[in-house]
């Protein structure tokens, strides 16, 4: 049985989509970005700040759903600028240490809004 996550301590939806969805013990969450959810605006800053906005709204979310940042198996990072790459991992190895989830990053086009990093996770707990 599915189950719709929504916190308001992350940014609400810009489309047609949910936070998060739990299904069993796993936990399947939508993209982030850097965006402040109590103004929407981007944080200020380049991507390292935006990551670290990136990674509030990301465990915000997965806490909503009673999971924590260490139920991670699997995170996709998305990067408008692949030079950005050790700016963002420098900010995500300060969260996600030990027993790292596995996890692919790609550069891409653009993302949504003008935002310089995104990252979605895939979660699961017994």
């Amino acid at each position: 049985m599915k189950k719709i996550i929504a916190t308001e301590k992350a940014p609400k939806a810009i489309g047609p989509y949910s936070q998060a969805v739990a299904c069993g013990n796993f936990l399947f969450t939508s993209g982030q970005l850097g965006l402040d959810p109590a103004t929407g605006d981007f944080a200020k800053g380049g991507v390292t700040e935006q990551t670290e906005q990136v990674i509030s709204n990301l465990k915000a979310v997965i806490e909503k759903a009673g999971f924590t940042l260490n139920d991670v198996v699997k995170a996709t990072c998305f990067l408008a600028d692949i030079n950005d790459f050790a700016a963002m991992n420098e900010v995500y190895k300060k969260y996600f240490t030990g027993d790292f989830p596995a996890r692919s990053a790609f550069a891409i086009k653009s993302l949504p809004k003008g935002g310089l990093v995104e990252i979605e996770a895939i979660c699961y707990k017994d």
